[in-house]
């Protein structure tokens, strides 16, 4: 499989990282190179700030790695940062500059499950502060060329799309993607933004988060 450079990392730290990530060293249940840059990206762009001393033990799933020496493990962990914070940078600076990293295959398809996976990974981590954009509208519509790729356990697709319109969503992905990181990215701003309601919001009253229904029926129900 072919995958583009990060402008953030150099061709060489990449290759490193996938190396090792598909490596012994690396615990067998491990991110690889495309689930761990959409849980980067999740993680990025996120309703609240998660420290990487969180999100960085949930890279290696429930084992440890095993670094050679104390450099090898700066290496990797530095070329996971560098990511990180190329993601934070081109969101800020670089409106158009997304660049996920989706597996390639020889014959040139696209091929952004893992990457959809691993973003979902990242919600995971604040799974109640995302809420909002889940129960909106607007939300939806973002969300859905990531939820597009997006299994369950029987490996059946989350998205209700006929089938003909889920094949056009696959197949446009690597357009629509970024856009929507773009989007999700200007929600969460715009939030954080906005002045705070001066009252509780009551049981009954419409749902701050937008989506149009009572409160106790939708963020207030848990």
């Amino acid at each position: 499989m072919v995958m583009p450079p990060t402008p953030g990392l150099s061709e060489a730290d990449l290759e490193m990282l996938d190396a090792f990530l598909m490596s012994d060293q690396a615990p067998e249940n491990c991110m690889q190179l495309s689930d761990l840059d959409g849980f980067l990206t999740a993680v990025a762009i996120g309703p609240e700030l998660v420290m990487p001393s969180e999100w960085l033990p949930m890279i290696w799933g429930d084992g440890e790695p095993e670094f050679e020496t104390v450099e090898r493990a700066q290496s990797i962990i530095n070329a996971i940062m560098v990511r990180y914070n190329d993601i934070l940078h081109r969101l800020q600076d670089h409106p158009d500059g997304i660049e996920p990293l989706f597996w390639e295959t020889s014959a040139g398809q696209v091929v952004a499950g893992d990457w959809a996976e691993g973003f979902m990974d990242g919600v995971a981590l604040r799974k109640d502060a995302w809420h909002p954009l889940f129960h909106s509208d607007k939300g939806a519509k973002l969300l859905a060329p990531i939820l597009a790729f997006v299994h369950d356990l029987d490996d059946d697709a989350v998205a209700e799309d006929a089938e003909d319109e889920l094949t056009a969503v696959l197949t446009i992905a690597a357009d629509l993607i970024p856009q929507s990181v773009h989007a999700i990215d200007a929600f969460w701003k715009a939030r954080r933004h906005s002045p705070r309601r001066a009252t509780k919001t009551g049981r009954n009253d419409p749902c701050p988060c937008g989506s149009g229904r009572k409160y106790k029926r939708c963020c207030g129900a848990n």
